[in-house]
């Protein structure tokens, strides 16, 4: 299967097993479920699933095995959208395209939506079954711990108290990879988790998953100073108008794409182990790092 049509067929998959997990529109209160589905449903790449699904198989595992996981990490993801996008966070109207949540629904309403996006997610791990070396306990902790005060929201605290600062290439990593990275490389320890995989192959495939994590945010530092609103989804040039750390602003344009590359470099190495099996994962990594800068 090419690559496009494996990301075409699991977008598909994972949207409609969140359709079936999300309370319906018209489900009482009907202004948050509305919400809730307005932010989830906006045209998003899916990436995180989809590296949960390919991280799955990578471990010989099914990707349907996978989905409620899959789906969880979505929720978590398009929580922390919403709430980086209040006038509070990062401030932006626009989101995947079209105006965010809070532009919608108000910041109220945008708040609880992504309260309730993340609650649904522990929710749908809570209800898996669990695998034998990796029980519904473990699976919890897994996305907890990327999602909290250590990782995801660490990473947003360190961001908005560094507006305006001039901040060194330690400082800048660090917010990247609790603010990207982690949950990137939890979408794929879930995956493989669900795969029952052993702790040789989750070593390998978190170093994976950090390095792409991390690759991934450099790029997207790249094309907010070198692409338009339009090809984005989102507001270009915010990062610069915020006096927000980016790569390029530290290191520029040059040394960033090369890190990038050395980035990609790394987490396909940590891969080689896999064989065949991690092919989609490899045209994975490969696919962001040519994304068009």
């Amino acid at each position: 299967m090419s690559l496009k049509s494996y990301l075409v067929s699991r977008q598909k998959m994972v949207d409609r097993a969140l359709d079936r997990f999300l309370p319906k529109e018209k489900t009482k209160p009907a202004t948050i479920h509305r919400a809730m589905r307005y932010s989830l449903f906006a045209g998003g790449k899916r990436l995180r699933p989809i590296l949960t699904l390919a991280a799955a198989e990578a471990c010989g595992g099914a990707a349907r095995e996978a989905i409620p996981l899959a789906c969880a990490v979505e929720c978590v993801h398009t929580y922390s959208l919403i709430h980086d996008d209040l006038p509070c966070m990062d401030n932006d109207d626009f989101r995947r395209g079209r105006p965010t949540c809070h532009k919608v629904f108000g910041e109220g309403i945008a708040v609880l939506a992504g309260d309730a996006l993340l609650t649904v997610a522990f929710e749908i791990v809570a209800e898996s079954n669990g695998w034998p070396r990796h029980d519904v306990r473990a699976l919890i902790r897994e996305l907890a711990r990327a999602s909290g005060s250590l990782h995801l929201i660490a990473g947003q605290v360190v961001d908005l108290e560094s507006e305006g600062k001039k901040l060194s290439g330690d400082e800048l990593k660090f917010i990247h990879l609790s603010k990207t990275a982690a949950l990137l490389t939890s979408s794929i320890r879930l995956g493989a988790m669900s795969a029952n995989a052993t702790p040789v192959q989750l070593r390998a495939l978190t170093t994976f998953g950090r390095s792409l994590g991390l690759a991934f945010q450099v790029i997207d530092d790249i094309l907010d100073v070198t692409q338009t609103s339009e090809k984005l989804g989102k507001s270009a040039g915010k990062d610069v108008a915020a006096q927000k750390a980016t790569y390029p602003s530290v290191f520029g344009l040059e040394k960033s794409r090369a890190e990038a590359h050395r980035l990609t470099k790394a987490a396909l190495t940590a891969i080689k182990p896999f064989g065949e099996k991690a092919a989609m994962l490899k045209s994975l990594a490969d696919y962001l790092l040519e994304r068009d800068y």
